[in-house]
């Protein structure tokens, strides 16, 4: 089958999928709840003959859909979850359509949707024997919370892949070769004697006083951790009325950095000095590990295929209505704003210059690390992995942003989603099609991970929320 076909299938596929994505927009789910995302995907995948497995790894919204068979076996990842408090209408000022509401400030309404017609598109070529192997869709819930695919890994889930492949919404049109950040997520409970704080604290032992000597000693921890390594925490509980002495308080943190060995590292700190604030205060603490993953191991010889069906596909293919909706967005930045997002993604000037990426770029990242985290990471240390980026946004469209919502209901969103599709579509068909490719992929990737064992972050006991 020539690409131009392939990737006609998906021109013919893009009202269905424009429907699709735009039907998850318009209904946002949290994480572990995607029950309407996931059954609309699952179900077009399961009409189209795929055969489709529900509830993988204890999660009732995680699925898979797979076509053809023997091997080899290519995956490609897709994701549904939303995100609180981003709730938008399709308008250039800050208009939400739920106050408060889920929104899709992270376009998984695309992601995952962009995954099933890529899928979709290779059917044909497996069904009549063109293409050897199968093409697997996974349907991942929870990418906010950086659990899904981790459970998912700890499961088996993606342990016969031979490669895999996604994409993320964002401001440019161009392949990630940079790693993220790993991460732990994690709440420390405390508790303590209540006394009334007036007549009686000499009785009392504050679980808040613990929790605020904790953040000292990791605020002061702070300067003997890696450059790039980050501690972030939240009070979740800091007590009832000031007149009672808490007993029970609650902080929750984030530790990132560049390697998982590091995180684990700076987490065996914040514990004993979660463990000297019990000291100070005669408390006691728990702690629950509620998510944990891997930086992200890029694949450069699986970059370079997808770069090379990115040019051969084209951009997107934006209407003059979605260039003037991206210019009213970008009115609303901050100033500087576009500068300092783009400068995290590591894009070059051209794309900096631009209000709206139409062309496609080999990025300059190879080697830095994102200032962020995905649970794609524990995918990737166990199976070759890589990822593109499509202009969903307008250039400097902050993630999780009332902006990156209403452009990911959009056209934009659509026309970049579509692109998506074809350069995953066409990668995937290489890879199946071609031995030799397969094999450079694999042998980075059996060279990057050599002595490396892979151990889930999560503890056995740890069990995914049910919804």
């Amino acid at each position: 089958m020539p690409k131009a076909e392939l990737f006609g299938r998906i021109d013919g596929l893009a009202g269905e999928l424009r429907e699709a994505a735009l039907s998850i927009w318009g209904k946002p789910e949290p994480a572990f709840r995607e029950s309407f995302a996931s059954g609309l995907q699952a179900g077009m995948l399961e009409a189209a003959g795929f055969r489709v497995s529900r509830g993988i790894a204890g999660m009732a919204t995680a699925f898979s859909a797979e076509f053809g068979s023997g091997g080899p076996v290519i995956g490609i990842l897709g994701e549904y979850d939303s995100l609180a408090g981003l709730s938008q209408k399709v308008a250039a000022r800050r208009e939400p359509v739920v106050e408060g509401g889920l929104g899709h400030g992270c376009g998984h309404n695309l992601l995952g949707t962009g995954g099933v017609g890529a899928a979709l598109a290779l059917r044909e070529a497996l069904a009549s024997g063109e293409l050897r192997g199968r093409v697997r869709y996974y349907g991942c819930p929870a990418e906010e919370t950086l659990a899904g695919k981790v459970f998912m890994m700890r499961a088996g889930a993606f342990s016969d892949l031979d490669a895999c492949i996604s994409w993320h919404p964002a401001s440019m049109n161009a392949v990630w070769g940079c790693s993220f950040l790993a991460l732990n997520s994690a709440r420390f409970k405390f508790r303590g004697l209540p006394a009334h704080a007036a007549a009686a604290p000499h009785l009392g032992r504050s679980a808040l006083d613990a929790v605020e000597l904790m953040n000292v000693g990791a605020n002061y921890l702070r300067e003997h951790v890696p450059e790039k390594a980050r501690i972030h925490y939240s009070i979740t509980n800091g007590g009832g009325a000031p007149n009672i002495v808490p007993e029970e308080a609650e902080v929750w943190y984030y530790l990132r950095a560049p390697s998982r060995a590091v995180v684990e590292d700076i987490y065996s700190r914040l514990l004993d000095i979660a463990k000297g604030a019990c000291l100070m205060t005669g408390t006691s603490f728990r702690h629950e590990l509620e998510a944990g993953c891997y930086e992200i191991l890029p694949n450069e010889a699986m970059g370079e295929l997808i770069t090379r069906n990115m040019l051969e596909a084209g951009p997107p293919r934006y209407t003059e209505e979605d260039r003037a909706f991206a210019r009213e967005l970008a009115s609303t930045f901050s100033p500087g704003q576009k500068e300092k997002i783009m400068t995290t993604y590591f894009a070059p000037p051209e794309v900096v210059a631009m209000t709206l990426h139409e062309g496609i770029v080999k990025n300059r990242d190879k080697g830095e690390v994102m200032a962020g985290s995905v649970d794609s990471g524990d995918v990737s240390w166990n199976v070759p992995f890589a990822q593109l980026t499509a202009a969903t946004w307008p250039v400097g469209t902050a993630a999780h942003s009332w902006q990156a919502t209403a452009s990911s209901g959009s056209g934009i969103g659509v026309q970049a989603m579509l692109f998506a599709a074809k350069a995953m579509a066409g990668t995937v068909y290489d890879l199946l099609a071609d031995g030799a490719a397969l094999a450079r992929v694999k042998a980075e990737f059996a060279a990057a991970t050599a002595g490396f064992r892979y151990v889930s972050p999560l503890p056995p006991s740890l069990e995914p929320p049910r919804a």
